[in-house]
């Protein structure tokens, strides 16, 4: 996930304002978070924290995409992009009233395993259809790392994991924050297929984990594999970065 992969094309024909795309994707978190609450007669803790988590996400996606200029319109695989945005927030909102999580990890894990299956539509509409951004390939990252921690924090209410668990959608920020302060941190990272795998794999083990039937000492020891396979992943990549500290930077 800290890799520039091929995101989001700006060049869609349709027009349409950022602000109906944010508006309609508002929409669809409104009609899901009250869809459970009615299906599940869950805590309306739920519906708030969703429709907060949305929002917050929504006013982060309007001044990164403001402040690039990226184009007046959105773009279809931006769109799919913001569907997963969608199931984060209302992942998030489960956080919101932390009882209801014990009670539904089915439903809390098809939320996740669907914003996983929409990974990597993005950037094949952008491909196929009018090419990547550099906007795109933020955005689609930023969900990436957003859906990890959010899975942590509800791996670990739904205890299913003690707070180590944390450290899996914990260890990208400490990545960006030790770039800050460390601007060799901060270097372009080449392609690699196993980050790419590793990232994925983070994400289905968060999600299976979730799963009521799945023993809770397979759950642990498949999420400690997780996160060892993460922090190697991280090492090899901050060993490169290292070495080619020398080079420039972005």
């Amino acid at each position: 996930m800290r890799e520039t992969e091929p995101g989001v094309s700006t060049r869609s024909k349709s027009g349409w304002p950022l602000a109906l795309d944010l508006a309609a994707g508002f929409a669809a978190a409104l009609a899901l978070a009250l869809s459970l609450r009615a299906w599940l007669e869950s805590s309306p803790g739920w519906v708030a924290g969703a429709v907060g988590a949305y929002l917050v996400l929504a006013a982060m996606v309007y001044g990164a995409w403001n402040a690039g200029r990226t184009g007046d319109d959105f773009g279809w695989a931006n769109r799919v992009t913001l569907a997963r945005a969608v199931l984060v927030a209302v992942l998030a909102g489960v956080c919101a009233a932390p009882e209801l999580v014990r009670q539904h990890g089915i439903v809390l894990a098809s939320l996740a395993f669907a914003a996983i299956a929409l990974d990597g539509l993005d950037g094949w509409l952008a491909r196929m259809l009018d090419g990547a951004s550099r906007f795109g390939a933020r955005f689609d990252m930023e969900i990436d790392a957003l859906l990890l921690l959010v899975l942590s924090i509800v791996v670990m209410l739904a205890d299913r994991a003690g707070a180590w668990v944390l450290a899996i959608g914990g260890m990208r920020y400490a990545f960006v924050l030790a770039g800050a302060m460390l601007p060799w941190l901060q270097r372009e990272l080449p392609p690699s297929t196993w980050r790419k795998a590793v990232c994925v794999a983070q994400g289905l083990v968060l999600a299976a984990a979730l799963l009521p039937w799945l023993p809770g000492l397979l759950a642990k020891s498949a999420l400690a594999v997780a996160l060892a396979a993460l922090a190697h992943s991280f090492g090899r990549d901050t060993l490169w970065l290292w070495r080619h500290r020398a080079d420039g930077h972005r």
